[in-house]
């Protein structure tokens, strides 16, 4: 069994742009804590094997997902959870005056940042 504290400071960027804090790993997924900074676009990505789930903390954001099928713009505010299947490509973007903070849970464990590979998104990136 595993206990863990939110770091102060952030362990990581991700490869899309936000400061990441590690929370817990485990042989089926990882967690992390998430911190996008005011009006930050990130670059948009896809993955090549691992599945996420976002929930959103605090802050205002926007997410564009598309899986090849369906596509579209969802609002990201506090309580609201989404997925990102593995394959679906997507680009997040902080659209407040504070900072954007989800929890993002990866399936199965992130493998590290070859598994994102950049791709063109629906808003230029500031990062």
């Amino acid at each position: 069994m595993k206990t863990n504290m939110l770091p102060e400071q952030p362990d990581a960027k991700s490869p899309a742009g936000a400061d990441i804090r590690y929370l817990m790993d485990g042989p089926t997924g990882n967690m992390i804590h998430s911190t996008v900074p005011p009006h930050q676009i990130n670059r948009a990505t896809v993955h090549a094997t691992v599945n996420e789930f976002w929930y959103i903390l605090a802050g205002r954001g926007e997410i564009w997902r598309d899986d090849g099928f369906e596509h579209g713009v969802t609002v990201l505010v506090p309580g609201t959870a989404i997925d990102i299947p593995v394959g679906t490509v997507f680009q997040y973007r902080n659209v407040s005056d504070e900072d954007l903070k989800f929890i993002c849970i990866s399936m199965p464990p992130w493998p590290g940042d070859s598994e994102a590979t950049f791709v063109d998104g629906k808003w230029q990136p500031t990062v």
